[in-house]
């Protein structure tokens, strides 16, 4: 119910805040340039701390929920996230070099079926390399059913 409440506030403020900003953003036309540079640096400012409070509190929320969340601080890393962080890129090392040995030996397999289809077929192996023999075999693909 408190969480409600919190919410149901900070919509309030949201809903003035955006009426204030709209009564003002009408009177803007009318300021010098001097005094709407300062104004429109003084918004900036303020979303960007608008910005970083909501954040807070997002955080706030949820780790009150009891869900994880995962920022980005400025504080050092503690050990064991180090220790996370090292474990995960020695899967992914793994994992890369897992695929890679099984992508040779299919390719290797592959090359070793062909080798054994050449020296076993009642053609020489010296016909494959004969131009005429691709032309010869253009020509009957084509005729093929």
């Amino acid at each position: 119910m408190t969480n409600s409440h919190g919410y149901k506030q900070d919509l309030a403020a949201e809903r003035f805040g955006l009426r204030v900003a709209a009564h003002l953003s009408q009177a803007a036309d009318d300021l010098p340039h001097d005094i709407s540079e300062r104004l429109r640096v003084a918004r900036v400012q303020a979303l960007a701390h608008h910005k970083s409070s909501v954040l807070r509190r997002l955080v706030r929320a949820s780790a009150s929920s009891g869900s994880s969340v995962m920022t980005l601080g400025d504080g050092p890393i503690p050990s064991w996230g180090k220790l996370a962080a090292f474990g995960a890129l020695m899967a992914l090392l793994f994992g890369v070099f897992a695929i890679d040995r099984v992508q040779s030996e299919n390719r290797t397999n592959e090359l070793a079926e062909i080798d054994v289809a050449i020296l076993t077929d009642a053609l020489p192996p010296s016909a494959y390399a004969d131009p005429g023999f691709a032309q010869f075999l253009k020509l009957h693909a084509n005729k093929a059913p």
